[in-house]
């Protein structure tokens, strides 16, 4: 239950640094996952565990902004990649210096030794709940 609140916080926190660019959060995480190699809609939202029709309407929003391209997909015919535009990239670097300066911030409060023993811990619990997921949704239909 300590997880939810946090998961709030965390949410809370990313919307205000992503709006230092005047983007969301979904706006920023969709950006993050093109800055380096272009993907499809149904591979940013298979990473981000969203809907594919959600990152749709983000990408659009994005490329409408100028802020990303779809370009031709060799591999598929009808599956655009989404890139991200310069000015894309602008507004990322942005925003993460933003994130950097408040991680550093929350770093120098809890310190190296304690940050590490949570990531381990939270990498631990994720791999945990993410082999459960199949047997909770198996037992919810019954």
């Amino acid at each position: 239950m300590r997880v939810f609140p946090l998961d709030r916080r965390f949410t809370a926190s990313g919307e205000a640094l992503a709006k230092v660019s005047g983007q969301s959060l979904a706006r920023w995480l969709v950006l993050e996952m093109v800055q380096d190699d272009p993907a499809t809609v149904s591979d940013i939202a298979r990473r981000l565990g969203l809907t594919r029709q959600a990152v749709q309407r983000l990408a659009d929003l994005l490329v409408a902004d100028g802020l990303a391209v779809y370009e031709d997909n060799p591999r598929h015919r009808r599956a655009k990649l989404a890139r991200i535009a310069p000015n894309g990239l602008t507004t990322l670097r942005r925003i993460q210096e933003a994130q950097r300066e408040w991680a550093d911030r929350l770093g120098a409060e809890l310190g190296r030794e304690e940050l590490e023993r949570a990531s381990a811990t939270l990498d631990r619990v994720l791999d945990v709940v993410t082999r459960e997921l199949p047997s909770l949704r198996e037992g919810s239909r019954s």
